[in-house]
């Protein structure tokens, strides 16, 4: 049966109409003073409505909005917010003041940007909500694409036997804060993508975080097919084809949608490789709209395009197999001009491999002139990993570099701390988010105002995982006295450790049930007691991160210490803003280095909740001993079994002989003034350096202000630039196999003295390549015991005659450090349009 569709909105008396504007905008999300104006105006329904405003305004009584809309006192309150709203959001004194004619699209695959828009799974989604918060105060020219989810991620909930149970609720569009976008006749703005067996079309829907627009594709639409309308379904859901048919959508239509709604997606960014088909997608605009041809096309996207990868294991890295990519490479690549072998050698490693995988994330390096990891230790990790793509090329100068992740203050601190460091910090705290010196204004606070906020934290902590526990417990039809008992666990008085991210093995939500006998100690110790929160999913098909959850709800059965563990169940934004500011200890046990980052600890660390964490990820840059704790010294091992019987004895000793009698070590006043401190020197240290301002202001720095200045020379050379880049690349290739560096004379077994200098010269063989169109390099450093250089250094040889043998070239070398030094000499591309020379396949060692 086909229903007759109409919308019904609530009535909202006029001088309350500011509130519907402030319900569909996320900026309400990290900003305290307007959520309480929803809370006040009907707190039954805003817990009834899940936190989601849209949704409450439809449910609040019209008795209480009349009655609200004659209150002069929450209308003064409204008043106020709507006014620090519309200021905001006019954006007059930002960080960014440049044009906004070009504009910076970002693409992700989730979004975590409040309880009220679940469509995300984890980390990586809410690392893209903050990135999209911090854009907006920042003002940058940024918009962002992603998919409706209609039934988003998973609800998790846990059977009786603790084993992980899955549910998909429908997402109730009409009562979130999104809304369809139309253009100018009120027609829903629709895309459509041409897949093998039909053509998708999808709706645009508009969220709105602060000045910044999230647009979002949904496929659910009646002229779809079934099977189509399922694209968008679920995050992460269905087999690998849905995933390949979802990985379309995001990156052609993403490209498409901002097109059709009227933006220019003159810059873009793939936040991991999900999206990186829209590279394609803008190549074969180029080619359609421009009139360039495909190297042309190319080199026209090169330079505009960013990749941040998130996974530093090559497992964990989007793969397609050969036939799949075959079925589709129609859909992806018509009118792009690939041939299918030049598609598929986009997306390997090695393109002389005919059986390697198609792999989303070596396609997104290949489209991208900047790539980064998401820490430095990432980084480094990202250069091993994808080193084959640039043969020859020395690790450290694999073009990969890192900004490390952050988290948006305002969205995580404590309602009760954010108005303390507003009332110390000032002003400048909300109005100047880059000024991440602010932070040194910690020691203006004192020990018990600090400790008083905690306790306060911690209390509201253990109310709601107790309420969450009774709710849980009801939800399975547990007993009138496991009830009861939910109402007696946790104490807000006991040193509070907190776990909480997802269930995959290599997280070993488990190390400290390693040794039981010794952790029930910790947990039973009358004088210095210890009480564990856990929280995470697994994923759907992760049996063995299933395991792990009922192994803890298994432990913690035992009714000696019931009250002391306890596993909140559907871990969300919520559940993360009550631990990351009422615990004591953020406890972080990954394998190093399979942490590419890690953002809840930063979280905890603007809280003053202080990180236990193996060094890895941003922990790794993060710890000094003043600001937490290391479990070990940064080790790697090839046993893993080893490895987890020495770290979590490391992490018993610390816990035993450090973190809790620090805790627990009180002065005459009361006050663990220890502890404090270290509390104050984590929120000094780590709160403006682990931001998502810091992260904005670094990612616009180093990667959107260049790549929007290239779109700009490109576009006003009339593409002349990727032109002649196109034709100098092809004849460097041509001529390639001609290059050749040899009589290397200078240094060879002398002894010399720092501060010295000695001439090298060499002969280098360029063929029909011009020594203009090259870069001929003198890379040297000192020797290591693997013979490896160290340290490395680059000085450019000059050219000076020539003869049939080729070009002489020479240079000076000065001795700067003592020791066994080497040297070699190697040519390189050089072009004033290139962002950086490493162009794979084109680097010329001596032999």
């Amino acid at each position: 049966m086909k229903y007759i569709e109409f919308t019904v909105n609530p009535q909202i008396p006029k001088a309350l109409k500011p509130l519907e504007e402030i319900a569909h905008n996320l900026w309400l999300s990290w900003n305290d003073d307007a959520l309480t104006l929803f809370t006040r105006l009907d707190f039954d329904a805003w817990i009834q409505s899940n936190q989601n405003p849209v949704r409450m305004l439809g449910m609040v009584p019209q008795d209480r909005y009349e009655k609200m809309a004659k209150d002069d006192s929450y209308l003064a309150a409204l008043k106020r917010v709507n006014e620090k709203f519309r200021t905001y959001v006019a954006g007059k004194d930002t960080w960014y003041r440049g044009t906004r004619k070009n504009i910076i699209a970002y693409f992700s695959m989730e979004y975590g940007l409040d309880v009220s828009l679940p469509i995300y799974s984890g980390g990586l989604g809410v690392l893209s909500g903050d990135h999209l918060k911090s854009a907006s105060d920042l003002g940058l020219p940024l918009v962002a694409v992603g998919l409706l989810y209609q039934q988003g991620y998973f609800r998790q909930y846990l059977n009786a036997d603790g084993f992980q149970q899955e549910s998909y609720p429908e997402n109730d569009w009409y009562n979130m804060p999104v809304r369809r976008v139309r253009d100018r006749d009120g027609n829903d703005i629709k895309i459509s993508v041409d897949f093998p067996d039909s053509v998708v079309t999808a709706r645009v829907w508009e969220v709105r975080v602060g000045r910044v627009s999230l647009y979002l594709l949904d496929a659910n639409l009646d002229e779809n097919s079934e099977a189509d309308r399922r694209i968008t379904a679920t995050l992460y859901g269905g087999d690998r084809e849905m995933r390949m048919r979802q990985e379309i959508l995001l990156g052609i239509g993403g490209i498409r949608a901002l097109r059709a709604i009227g933006i220019n997606p003159a810059v873009t960014h793939m936040n991991e490789g999900h999206s990186a088909f829209l590279g394609i997608e803008r190549i074969r605009e180029y080619i359609r709209h421009d009139g360039l041809s495909l190297p042309e096309a190319i080199q026209a996207l090169w330079p505009t395009n960013i990749f941040t990868t998130h996974t530093p294991v090559p497992a964990g890295n989007e793969r397609f197999g050969v036939d799949m990519m075959q079925k589709y490479f129609d859909t992806i690549a018509a009118g792009s001009g690939f041939t299918w072998e030049e598609f598929i050698a986009l997306g390997r490693e090695n393109p002389a491999d005919h059986q390697e995988p198609f792999c989303m994330t070596v396609l997104a390096i290949r489209l991208s002139a900047y790539n980064n990891g998401v820490s430095k230790l990432h980084g480094d990790v990202s250069r091993t990993m994808w080193k084959q793509i640039w043969p020859g090329l020395p690790e450290d100068e694999i073009p990969i570099t890192h900004i490390t992740n952050g988290v948006h203050s305002r969205s995580f601190l404590s309602a009760e701390l954010t108005e303390l460091l507003d009332r110390y910090f000032g002003p400048r705290f909300y109005d100047e988010p880059t000024n991440t010196d602010i932070w040194n204004r910690m020691d203006r606070i004192s020990d018990e105002e600090i400790w008083r906020t905690h306790e306060i934290r911690k209390n509201k902590l253990v109310s709601f995982a107790r309420k969450r526990l009774k709710d849980q417990l009801m939800h399975r039809g547990a007993s009138q006295a496991k009830m009861i008992y939910a109402d007696e666990v946790l104490s807000p008085y006991t040193f509070t450790i907190s776990f909480a991210r997802r269930f995959a093995t290599y997280k070993r939500a488990t190390l400290l049930f390693r040794d039981p006998d010794r952790l029930r100690r910790l947990l039973t110790n009358p004088d210095r007691p210890v009480q564990i929160i856990f929280a995470g999913k697994a994923h759907p098909h992760d049996i063995p991160g299933k395991n792990l959850i009922k192994d803890i709800v298994h432990f913690a059965s035992d009714p000696e210490i019931r009250s002391k563990i306890v596993f909140l169940e559907n871990y969300d934004l919520e559940i993360a803003k009550h631990l990351v500011s009422g615990s004591d200890i953020w406890l972080n046990t990954p394998r190093r280095p399979m942490e590419a980052s890690g953002t809840s600890g930063m979280k905890a660390a603007i809280n003053g909740v202080l990180n236990c964490s193996i060094l890895d990820g941003w922990w790794d840059e993060g710890y000094d001993p003043e600001v937490g704790f290391a479990i070990g010294a940064g080790e790697e091992y090839a046993d893993e079994e080893m490895q987890d019987e020495i770290e979590s004895k490391l992490l018993y000793d610390l816990l035993e002989r450090e973190i809790i009698p620090t805790f627990y070590e009180r002065g005459r006043d009361g006050l663990p003034r220890e502890w404090i401190r270290k509390m104050k020197s984590s929120m000094q240290k780590l709160g403006g350096l682990f931001s998502t301002s810091r992260m904005l202001t670094q990612y616009s720095e180093t990667f959107y202000l260049p790549a929007l200045k290239n779109y700009e020379r490109i576009s006003k050379s009339s593409y002349q630039i990727p032109r002649d880049l196109a034709d100098y690349t092809q004849r460097l290739r041509d001529a390639w196999d001609a290059v050749s560096v040899f009589d290397i004379a200078g240094g060879s077994g002398r002894n010399l003295k720092v501060g010295e200098s000695f001439a090298v010269e060499c002969r280098v063989q360029l063929g029909e390549i011009s020594p203009e169109e090259v870069s001929v390099q003198l890379y040297t450093g000192r020797i290591n015991a693997e013979g490896d250089l160290v340290s490395p250094r680059l000085v450019e040889m000059k050219p000076g005659t020539a003869d049939e043998q080729g070009h002489l070239y020479k240079t000076k070398v000065r001795c700067e450090t003592a020791g066994r030094q080497g040297f070699a000499v190697r040519v390189v591309p050089s072009h004033r349009d290139l962002v950086h020379p490493y162009v794979p396949g084109l680097l010329r060692w001596n032999g």
